[in-house]
């Protein structure tokens, strides 16, 4: 279905929110990054909060995902983070990504939960915005495996964005499936202001959400055995000129949280009301 019309975000605040502002329909989240700095490694989590790879080493589009560190894609400022894109002097693009488990599987990752991102998207075309969960994967799966879009955002295109959930056969041999839906919005609305992105996943249902209103929802793969990881990332590319992509140009995130609401009807109900003016939170 279309979005007709987008709520207006709140500007970012300056001060971090407190555990009570952070609750959501009276659940907690059970994964927090609010951005008030720098908590990632490279490949191996350690003592981090993210990695800046994907685990199973699938670094995708066409600008080289960075170490974070000096010169790389990620910086924060006033609790945003910003994931910065960028050519060199030799016209080589960098930019960056977060995944919030590694190889090992060590990290956050949830079988079912509310993923919510607060973002504001890059300008320009050539971009290409994710907001996604993947399974975390042990070594030697053999069966398929689950991939949920909450959004992807190519950026010649302004007044839509994907939403999909793949099913991997991996080394299994079952067919490749899963379902998509394309979104429309205003245009340049996603670049011109923060928005929060969710996805809702249960036993029976994955269901997303624009600002808390739910614009699709579709049966959740009886192939979901793992639990999910939480990746955010500013690639380039997907088939798409990158030649009149701005230099540079960043995607700015105020928060990524993870909620394990005890009733998940209860607060897929209360996080539509919430959309509302005034609506409970």
């Amino acid at each position: 279905m279309g979005l007709a019309a987008l709520a207006p975000s709140v500007p970012p605040a300056h001060a971090t929110p407190t555990m009570a502002e952070r609750r959501l329909c009276g659940a907690t989240p059970v994964f927090d990054d609010e951005f008030d700095e720098l908590n990632l490694s490279a490949w191996i989590l350690g003592a981090a909060r993210w990695i800046t790879h994907t685990p199973w080493a699938g670094d995708f589009g066409d600008a080289r995902f960075t170490d974070p560190g000096p010169g790389s894609a990620f910086s924060v400022h006033d609790g945003i983070l910003s994931i910065t894109a960028r050519k060199d002097a030799e016209g080589h693009w960098s930019s960056g990504l977060l995944a919030s488990a590694d190889r090992d599987g060590h990290g956050f990752s949830t079988m079912y939960g509310y993923f919510e991102t607060r973002a504001k998207f890059p300008p320009g075309p050539g971009t290409w915005v994710g907001i996604w969960l993947n399974e975390n994967v042990p070594q030697n799966w053999m069966r398929p495996t689950v991939e949920v879009d909450t959004i992807e955002y190519y950026g010649q295109f302004t007044d839509a964005f994907h939403s999909t959930v793949h099913v991997w056969p991996g080394h299994s041999s079952e067919p490749q499936g899963g379902a998509a839906q394309l979104n429309s919005v205003p245009a340049h609305s996603l670049v011109d202001d923060f928005h929060t992105y969710g996805t809702l996943v249960t036993p029976r249902w994955i269901s997303f959400y624009l600002d808390h209103k739910e614009f699709w929802r579709t049966p959740t793969p009886p192939q979901h055995r793992l639990p999910f990881m939480f990746l955010v990332n500013l690639a380039l590319g997907s088939g798409w000129p990158i030649d009149k992509t701005p230099n540079p140009t960043a995607m700015q995130i105020d928060y990524a949280r993870a909620y394990r609401p005890a009733d998940a009807d209860a607060f897929a109900r209360c996080l539509v009301a919430s959309a509302s003016p005034g609506g409970p939170r």
